[in-house]
C-alpha cells in the first residue's frame, strides 16, 4: 500500500508549473546525486538534455528548459532567489558555459543542448534524458519521468522500493476514502486526527508544525505579493496581473506593513455579500500571478492550481473566523493534503496524464474536505464535500495558451476556489450517510475520464482554447 505524506502533496517550489518546471529541475538535481554516486560526476566534460511529450510541447511556455539549466546547477527550489533567475539564465546563455552543481565548468549552450522531442515515451507523458559524455568519451543516459505534482520517478521505480525497504508504511494504512472513514468511524476521531497519527510515524510533533507553518508562510506570502505586484505577465501573452487592481479596490485605506497585519486589515474590513467572491478569486488569482512569473508557491497539489487552498484558507481566516489561527491552519492542511494522497494513489494529479481535472479538480477537492472539518463537518461530510467539488471538474481539458500557465490557468484557480466553498455548504447541508456518489467512484471515474480524454486536451496545447488563440492574437 502507497504511503503518501502530506508533505508530498504540498511542496514549496518555483512555478509556473510543478510538473514541467518543479519536477524537471527536482530531476537534474536527482541526476547529479546519481553521477556522484556512481563515481562519474568529476568525469563529465559535455550535456546533453532531451525533453520529450508534454515536456517539450509545452515545454517553453512552462519554463522547462530553465528549470533543468537551474537544476543541472545545483539551486534548490526551495531556498533559489527567484529574483536572481533571469541574470543567472542570461549569463550561462551569454557565456555558453555552465557550472554543473557549482562545481565544475562546462560548455553549455541551451539551445543546442536541450532538445525538445515531439514524440511521447510509453511509459509518461513527461519524460527527460540527461546525457552525459565523460572524459574518455564514453557517453551515459538516464531518464526521468515527472509524473505531476513534483514528484518524480524512474521507469524501474527504484526509488519507490528503496523507501518501502526502508519505511514499513504508516500505522494507519489509507488506500482508498472508505479506508479513511472507517478509522475515523472506529476511533471516533476526525480525518485531520487520523492524518496526523500517520505523520508522527514519519516526524516529531515539532517538526510537523515546523513545515505546515512554513508551508503556510510561503502560501501568505505568494498571495501578499500577488496582491501587490502590478504589470504584465511574462511569456508573450500580455496578461495583465488582475489581483493588484481587484486588491487595491477591496482593501481601500487599510494600513499595514507586513502579511500578518495584512490579514488583521482584511479583517477589519467590512466584506459585503457581493464582495467575498472578490476577495476569494482575488487570492487565488494572487497566487497563480505570482507562479506564472517563476515565484514561489506551494504545490497544493500542483503548482498550475496552487491558489486554491490558500485562497479557500485565507477566506476561512479572513471572512468565516476572524478568530482563526495555526491549529486551523495544521488541520486544513492535514485533511488537504490527505484528500489529495487518495486522489493520486487512485487517479492522477498530472494534467499531461488527466487534464485540468487531476490539477483544479483536484486541488479544489481537496480544498472543499479541509473547510468542511473547519466548519464542523463530520468526516462523512468532508468526503462529501470533496466528492461534489470533484464531480463538477469532471472532464475539465488542460489547454494552456502558448504553453503558458496563463489562460485559462490563473482564472481557473479563482473558480475552483469558489466551487470547494460552495461544495462545503452543500456537505454541511446534508446527510452524508445517504451520498449517491461515494468519494471512491468519483476517483475511479476521473481516471477513467481521464484514459479516455484525447491526448490533444492534456498539457499538449494541441487542442482547445490553445489552438483558437496564439501569441499574435495577443
Amino acid at each position: 500500500m502507497e504511503c503518501i505524506s502530506v508533505f508530498d502533496m504540498l511542496k514549496i517550489g518555483v512555478g509556473p508549473s510543478s510538473s514541467h518546471t518543479l519536477g524537471p529541475w527536482r530531476a537534474a538535481r536527482r541526476w547529479i546525486a546519481e553521477l556522484k554516486k556512481n563515481g562519474q560526476f568529476q568525469s563529465v566534460t559535455s550535456i546533453k538534455v532531451d525533453l520529450y511529450g508534454s515536456l517539450s510541447l509545452t515545454g517553453k511556455g512552462h519554463a522547462t528548459d530553465i528549470a533543468v539549466i537551474l537544476g543541472l546547477c545545483g539551486y534548490d527550489p526551495q531556498t533559489i532567489d527567484t529574483s536572481a533567475i533571469n541574470s543567472i539564465i542570461s549569463k550561462i546563455t551569454d557565456k555558453k558555459e555552465i557550472s554543473f552543481n557549482h562545481e565544475l565548468s562546462i560548455s553549455f549552450d541551451p539551445k543546442t543542448q536541450i532538445i525538445f522531442n515531439r514524440e511521447f515515451k510509453d511509459f509518461h507523458p513527461n519524460a527527460i534524458t540527461f546525457q552525459a559524455t565523460l572524459k574518455d568519451n564514453q557517453k551515459i543516459s538516464s531518464s526521468f519521468y515527472s509524473i505531476g505534482g513534483g514528484f518524480v520517478i524512474k521507469e524501474e521505480r527504484k526509488r519507490k522500493e528503496k523507501k518501502l525497504s526502508a519505511f514499513k508504511g504508516f500505522p494507519l494504512p489509507i488506500q482508498k476514502a472508505t479506508d479513511l472513514l472507517e478509522y475515523c468511524q472506529i476511533r471516533q476521531k476526525k480525518v485531520s486526527e487520523i492524518v496526523l497519527e500517520n505523520e508522527r510515524s514519519l516526524l516529531s510533533d515539532k517538526e510537523i508544525d515546523e513545515r505546515i507553518a512554513q508551508i503556510w508562510r510561503v502560501m501568505l506570502d505568494s498571495m501578499y505579493d500577488g496582491c501587490h505586484t502590478e504589470g504584465i505577465l511574462p511569456g508573450g501573452l500580455n496578461v495583465r496581473r488582475r489581483a493588484y487592481d481587484t486588491h487595491k479596490k477591496l482593501i481601500g485605506g487599510a494600513s499595514y506593513n507586513n502579511p500578518t497585519e495584512w490579514i488583521e486589515a482584511i479583517r477589519d474590513t467590512e466584506v459585503k455579500f457581493r464582495q467575498i467572491l472578490k476577495w476569494v478569486s482575488c487570492f487565488a488569482l494572487s497566487v497563480n500571478e505570482v507562479n506564472a512569473s517563476l515565484g514561489r508557491v506551494v504545490t497544493a497539489p500542483t503548482n498550475g492550481s496552487a491558489g486554491v487552498i490558500p485562497a479557500v484558507m485565507m477566506y476561512y481566516m479572513v471572512i468565516e473566523n476572524h478568530d482563526a489561527n495555526f491549529e486551523d491552519v495544521k488541520q486544513f492542511m492535514l485533511v488537504a493534503g490527505e484528500i489529495g494522497s487518495l486522489f493520486k494513489k487512485g487517479a492522477t494529479i498530472s494534467a499531461a496524464m488527466g487534464g485540468c481535472q487531476a490539477e483544479i479538480g483536484v486541488s479544489s477537492a481537496m480544498a472543499a474536505g479541509a473547510l468542511t472539518e473547519l466548519m464542523g463537518g463530520t468526516p462523512e461530510q468532508v468526503l462529501m464535500a470533496s466528492e461534489i467539488a470533484m464531480e463538477h471538474h469532471l472532464g475539465l481539458t488542460c489547454d494552456p495558451i502558448a504553453g503558458l500557465v496563463q489562460v485559462p490557468c490563473i482564472e481557473r484557480n479563482a473558480m475552483g476556489a469558489v466551487k470547494a466553498i460552495n461544495a462545503c455548504e452543500m456537505a454541511l447541508d446534508t446527510d452524508a450517510s445517504n451520498a449517491k456518489v461515494p468519494l471512491d467512484k468519483v476517483i475511479e471515474t476521473m481516471w477513467e475520464t481521464a484514459q479516455d480524454m484525447n491526448t490533444k486536451y492534456k498539457e499538449t496545447s494541441e487542442g482547445g482554447l490553445a489552438v483558437k488563440v496564439s501569441l499574435s492574437d495577443c
